[in-house]
């Protein structure tokens, strides 16, 4: 038993009667309780395997399986080798901190995932043995009989065997912005997905009427769970910055051991012991790897998370910011997204010459507040009778209601209907007015209209909607202000081409008309649609967001292409995208797109198109060959349709209020407001993310540049150790670690949004970087070195532990001056700021408050082997250490002054 991707049944082709056969059950009384306990034992729950969430275990074994992490466990191996216990506990120190960190961001990224699961239904109604009652959700088992009212959630997949005025809101499932009607009869066994009107499908809203059916698949086997697996299916996918810091923990590795193996056989060729060598060789190795940049970068992502919580962002991996600031494409869906997922009243077209026709309706959503415009002037819609007269025919014609509680206005109800009660609160008009109905004949996808038959004082009056070309034929005259006039063939052309006009908008046209019906008629739908008096067309669609547009011209501006995937129309998804800024110049459907080549669909992927009726395949279809072109691909999402694209995609975006559990599982980003906008600011903190960690890595292996020239050239100078293993971590773990840290929290650079992505495949150091890196290094190493030689020739019995201490001190002062180049790759600080970055100063003061503490205080410098420093000794320093900040700085204002 299961749905047509299970076992072959295409159950929305069978005629009701056949289906409750095969699936044995009566749909008077449902299944026996007996019944029921063997199917759940065969069928299992109904519950989706995919929300179980990631386990602890798995998030803290993550933090420690990059390159870098894995030479630092290297490292203390060596150092515990040879006996240097104490090196080897504060690398290994060093590395459980960095996991640490990592664990706790990502676990509670986790938990606050967790907390927002609420997608399927946790109770449902059923007939069982002859009763309906209510049970959880994940017991339904195929063969059940499932009860549908307005309101619900379907909790499994259905095949519809009673429907009164059904109606489901499937935009979770296929995208289909409005509420699509249901019925019990079959359908051709090829019918895609969305046109299924047989079948109602898991977790999809009914919007109105009531209904019985029969459930056909349940937990995995549905379609919810299909797309599921498909989800799980896609391989998890390293990051931009995870693939770049991983290459550069590969080079420094293979530095670290080329260096140690050159320098160690040439002391050794040279005559020197060969243990010595082997250690100047681990101390070598020790310089090249910067032993705090792990803990650096988890540090900074750490804090971009917290920062992007303000912002509304949700962040499952610490790397998911910095890689949404890389992307070059944006891949998004419509409904839900860029748009509000509330139907709207915009415009109406009167067909009375003294109301000017065209009116234009304000307001976004169902907040009732809004007013009425013509020609791009207000106007008091109670003045106009006949505008009055419609909108009371659309809340007299409705079942739908909204309700406002502490997160806003909701609708209960078809939202087409919803639009048309807000349309009416906005001029003051309740559904409470409205007479109690003596007849009602319900729209179908057949009649393609509704009627609702009041009781008046002066008579029953029928009150009409549906579609303008079915009500339009049946109406003999139309309402000019108050007075009833004949409808002539030019009115009827001039309404046809109003609705045709606001269809081109792709806006959801409907028309109203009424009849004062004459005494003793038969209540008969024949009898009482005729004769009808038009009063006019209301233009509906599922507005934008308000931030949308301002978004995407961002987006724009900052070289990222945006493009729409969507399950809705062609017309109406082009309509959204004009409204909203969107380049798109054609939107391509999915039969089209079905038959598209991969080299037909790279080329439509270049020009800006548009996608509409995707599927689930086309949308990870469309992901993934973006990202065989070299682009970093960004997706957002909310339905159970998003989710293989989103775990595709290199950054997944899903929406945390409306969003399901699939695409959220799915997702490394989620926007607790469900909002557009929050995609920017997530791509500028990604990118003010990157720019640090470009900084805090230029000048840590700067820093370590300086350390390695130093004790290499002093090594072929056959001078005595110049900086010990214990100088070097205290270096690169400790003084440089703080003040890399507060780089990362460096404010973003003016124009950040302005620039281009960086290309895909740009290494983290350019040729530029390494450049500088040579350069600034180089003098700080043989500024250590001069240090060192200029105090070993004074002399003395403590000579060589004071040119150490200098060497030591010195190079930590010129490294300290060195952070100052890094606040900014381009701009001079003059345009930094100097004070911009508070948390700098602080960790720059207090690295050299700590090495004048090694220096000075007796334990530390028993640990350290050094010796106290003069005041001359530090002034000298700072001689040397002044032109590594004043000469760069130079170069910066000649450069910026010269753009």
């Amino acid at each position: 038993m299961g749905e047509i991707g299970e076992d072959g049944e295409a159950w929305h082709a069978l005629d009701a009667v056949e289906v409750l056969a095969r699936l044995k059950t009566d749909p008077e009384r449902g299944l026996s309780r007996a019944e029921i306990a063997e199917r759940l034992r065969r069928c299992g729950p109904n519950k989706l395997e995919t929300v179980s969430g990631t386990p602890w275990y798995a998030v803290l074994t993550r933090q420690f399986s990059s390159p870098l992490i894995l030479i630092l466990f290297v490292a203390a191996a060596i150092a515990l080798g040879i006996g240097d216990v104490t090196d080897a506990l504060t690398i290994l120190a060093i590395v459980v901190l960095n996991g640490v960190l990592g664990f706790i961001q990502e676990w509670k990224a986790e938990r606050a995932l967790a907390a927002l699961r609420s997608m399927l239904a946790p109770r449902c109604t059923v007939l069982r043995d002859g009763h309906e009652q209510r049970v959880e959700a994940s017991g339904l088992v195929p063969g059940d009989v499932v009860v549908l009212e307005i309101g619900g959630r379907v909790p499994a997949d259905l095949r519809l065997v009673k429907a009164l005025n059904l109606k489901a809101d499937e935009s979770l499932l296929t995208g289909e912005s409005e509420s699509v009607d249901k019925s019990v009869e079959p359908v051709s066994p090829d019918t895609p997905l969305a046109e299924r009107s047989s079948m109602a499908w898991t977790g999809t809203a009914i919007t109105n009427g009531r209904a019985r059916g029969v459930a056909v698949a349940t937990g995995m086997a549905t379609e919810f769970g299909r797309i599921a697996e498909l989800t799980r299916s896609v391989g998890e996918q390293a990051t931009p910055l995870q693939v770049r810091l991983g290459l550069l923990g590969r080079q420094l590795g293979a530095l670290a051991i080329a260096i140690s193996v050159v320098v160690a056989a040439t002391g050794w060729i040279l005559g020197r012991p060969l243990l010595d060598m082997f250690l100047t060789g681990v101390s070598l190795a020790v310089a090249v790897v910067p032993e705090g940049l792990p803990a650096v970068v988890t540090i900074t992502l750490a804090l971009g998370i917290r920062a992007m919580v303000k912002r509304r962002a949700l962040l499952r991996r610490l790397q998911a910011a910095e890689t949404l600031g890389s992307a070059t494409v944006i891949c998004t869906d419509k409904t839900g997204t860029l748009t509000q997922n509330q139907m709207t009243v915009q415009h109406i077209w009167l067909p009375s010459t003294s109301s000017g026709q065209a009116i234009d309706v304000s307001g976004v959503g169902y907040v009732p507040e809004g007013h009425f415009a013509h020609a791009g002037r207000r106007i008091d819609p109670g003045s106009l009778s006949d505008l009055m007269a419609l909108l009371a025919t659309g809340l007299c014609c409705n079942h739908a209601r909204i309700y406002e509680d502490e997160t806003g206005w909701h609708e209960i109800g078809e939202p087409t209907e919803a639009a048309l009660v807000v349309a009416a609160r906005k001029t003051g008009l309740h559904i409470e007015e409205a007479s109690p109905s003596a007849a009602e004949f319900s729209f179908s996808p057949l009649r393609k209209r509704m009627t609702v038959v009041e009781r008046r004082p002066e008579g029953l009056i029928a009150h009409v909607k549906g579609a303008p070309e079915v009500i339009v034929e049946r109406c003999a005259r139309f309402l000019d202000g108050s007075r009833e006039r004949k409808l002539t063939d030019a009115d009827r052309q001039a309404a046809e081409a109003a609705y045709l006009a606001m269809a081109e908008k792709g806006l959801r046209t409907l028309a109203l008309a009424r009849r004062l019906l004459p005494a003793g008629i038969s209540l008969h739908e024949e009898e009482v649609e005729k004769n009808l008096t038009l009063l006019g067309l209301v233009g509906i669609i599922d507005p934008p967001r308000l931030e949308a547009p301002n978004a995407v011209r961002l987006a724009y501006s900052a070289g990222i292409q945006v493009i729409m995937i969507t399950g809705d129309a062609p017309a109406t998804a082009l309509a959204i995208s004009r409204r909203i800024g969107l380049r798109a110049r054609r939107a391509i459907g999915g039969s089209e797109l079905s038959g598209m080549d991969d080299a037909a669909l790279k080329a439509a992927l270049a020009d800006d198109a548009l996608f509409a009726r995707a599927t689930p395949e086309h949308k990870l279809r469309i992901v993934t060959l973006l990202k065989e072109a070299g682009h970093v691909v960004g997706m957002t999402g909310d339905g159970v349709n998003d989710a293989p694209a989103l775990k595709r995609a290199d950054i997944g975006i899903a929406m945390g209020l409306r969003g399901t559990d699939v695409a959220r599982e799915a997702a490394d980003m989620i926007l607790t407001d469900d909002n557009f906008a929050s995609i920017i600011n997530a791509v500028e903190e990604g990118r003010r993310q990157y720019d640090n960690i470009q900084k805090f890595v230029r000048y840590l292996l700067s820093s370590n540049s300086a350390e390695l020239i130093a004790i290499f050239v002093n090594i072929v100078l056959g001078g005595p150790l110049i900086l010990l293993p214990v100088h070097i971590l205290w270096m690169n773990l400790v003084t440089d670690g703080m003040t890399a840290v507060a780089l990362g929290v460096e404010p973003a650079e003016v124009g950040i949004m302005r620039r281009r992505p960086r290309p895909p495949r740009a290494p983290i150091l350019d040729r530029v970087g390494v450049a500088v890196i040579v350069l600034i290094g180089a003098y700080m190493g043989a500024g250590t070195l001069w240090l060192f030689h200029e105090t070993l020739g004074r002399g003395g019995e403590q000579a060589v532990a004071l040119a150490q201490t200098m060497a030591f001190t010195g190079i930590v002062v010129m490294e300290k001056m060195n952070v100052f180049n890094f606040r900014s790759l381009g701009a001079p600080l003059s345009v930094v700021g100097f004070f911009s970055n508070p948390w700098l100063l602080l960790a720059w003061a207090g690295s050299i408050a700590m090495q004048a503490a090694v220096v000075y205080v007796p334990f530390l410098r028993e640990a350290f082997h050094t010796v106290p420093l003069g005041w001359a000794d530090w002034g000298l320093m700072a001689l040397v250490a002044a032109p590594v900040f004043c000469i760069t700085e130079m170069i910066k204002v000649w450069r910026w002054r010269a753009r």
